[in-house]
């Protein structure tokens, strides 16, 4: 397998192009989108720019896929990050310009949905981040969470192993995104069991699809 490339990582002041290749639901949610776009200024230092269809329901796919290319292909961008995930993403990667995107790597950050633009980077050598989406992760409620802002500061500015560490808590659902409310309070969540391995008795070695990085653990 071709050793996938690292694409610069951006600064402090920097431009990240914020998409959503899957769903335009910070145009319906408008509370968690601004909410993690002003703590993607205030608490990172980075400067968000929004494309098009990023607050367009029922963008086409060649619309988002047009977003996309505008993104990698300018040089003042630095990081790519999506709003939130989104079903229907994998209709966009037919229109992707493979060429183009390969010619500008960035970093690209986003989980669910954005798998699909992860695995469509990873098949082009470039690593992306899975995780951190701006509605879901920068917008949460409360504060983002001390975790996700550590390994998203890592993803964002540094370089070399990181360790991921079992979440203490969980939660299943959320409040009701349109109700300002519900941005006041600490989400409800679960005390969290720790990981559960299978067959510890083996190790097992790989590349983590979307981290771009050797992974070695115990169980599968």
């Amino acid at each position: 397998m071709t050793t996938p490339a690292y694409p610069p990582k951006p600064e402090p002041g920097d431009r990240v192009a914020i998409l959503s290749p899957g769903s335009g639901l910070p145009g319906l949610l408008p509370l968690p989108h601004g909410l993690g776009l002003r703590r993607l200024r205030e608490d990172f230092g980075l400067v968000p720019v929004e494309y098009p269809t990023t607050r367009t329901m029922g963008a086409t796919p060649q619309e988002r896929a047009a977003d996309i290319h505008a993104a990698f292909a300018d040089p003042t961008i630095k990081a790519v990050m999506a709003s939130i995930g989104g079903e229907d993403q994998i209709t966009v990667l037919p229109h992707l310009d493979r060429e183009l995107i390969r010619a500008h790597p960035k970093p690209f950050f986003g989980f669910s949905d954005n798998t699909n633009v992860l695995l469509f980077l990873r098949n082009l050598g470039i690593v992306g981040y899975h995780g951190a989406c701006v509605m879901t992760e920068l917008g949460r409620p409360d504060a983002v969470h001390p975790m996700t802002a550590d390994s998203l500061r890592a993803g964002l500015f540094t370089s070399g192993p990181y360790e991921l560490r079992p979440a203490e808590r969980y939660r299943d659902s959320d409040r009701d995104w349109a109700d300002p409310a519900t941005f006041d309070a600490e989400p409800d969540s679960q005390p969290a069991d720790g990981w559960i391995w299978h067959r510890p008795d083996r190790r097992v070695e790989g590349r983590a699809p979307g981290a771009g990085t050797w992974r070695s653990s115990r169980g599968c």
